[in-house]
């Protein structure tokens, strides 16, 4: 079952997908983002992630790459594929790989952050790229 978190929205009330299969890494994230006033919406896999993406409509998604079902490029792939209005994209990964950089970015990623990162580092490109 996908989650959902309803807080109180003390900001911006912009709602972000977070696509993730490592709970303390997507429990951390929601703390940080709803802190800042966003409504978060999660998914545990790729598969979980496309359907909430085209059920909720969200301003952000924020995706892992190495995920079961169906991977962050292949979600990523899917979203710029058939989506008329491009929706902003930040992948996070652990992977040190330059090539997989370059393909995010081949298809469209708006940010690529590797893990470990600092929590500023992703509130930043997310204010960035939706305010």
């Amino acid at each position: 079952m996908a989650e959902q978190s309803l807080q109180p929205q003390s900001g911006t009330g912009k709602r972000i997908l977070l696509v993730d299969d490592d709970p303390e890494i997507v429990e951390t994230i929601r703390i940080a983002l709803e802190a800042k006033g966003y409504q978060v919406l999660i998914a545990r896999d790729g598969n979980q992630g496309l359907a909430l993406a085209d059920r909720e409509n969200p301003d952000l998604v924020i995706l892992d790459i190495m995920m079961p079902k169906r991977s962050g490029f292949l979600v990523l792939e899917r979203l710029r594929r058939t989506r008329p209005v491009p929706i902003r994209v930040i992948m996070i990964t652990a992977n040190e790989g330059a090539r997989h950089k370059a393909y995010a970015e081949m298809l469209g990623v708006d940010d690529y952050i590797r893990k470990p990162f600092a929590m500023d580092r992703l509130l930043e490109s997310v204010q960035r790229l939706i305010g």
